[in-house]
């Protein structure tokens, strides 16, 4: 595990719950808030650790 978070990837549906708002609202604003997207085929996947730099980035 890195420093971070782990490089497991996340669906849209785990970050909005995580971070507690719709999917909808990250589909719409993680290019806003900087999270990098990996596309897996045409889905959107989020690695843990950018979800937790964003959060202490701006949380923490």
């Amino acid at each position: 595990m890195t420093a971070g978070g782990s490089n497991r990837l996340l669906t849209p549906e785990e970050v909005a719950a995580w971070l507690k708002v719709s999917e909808i609202t990250i589909k719409n604003k993680y290019r806003a808030w900087g999270l990098k997207p990996q596309k897996v085929g045409r889905l959107l996947r989020f690695r843990e650790r950018d979800v937790v730099t964003y959060l202490d980035r701006n949380y923490g």
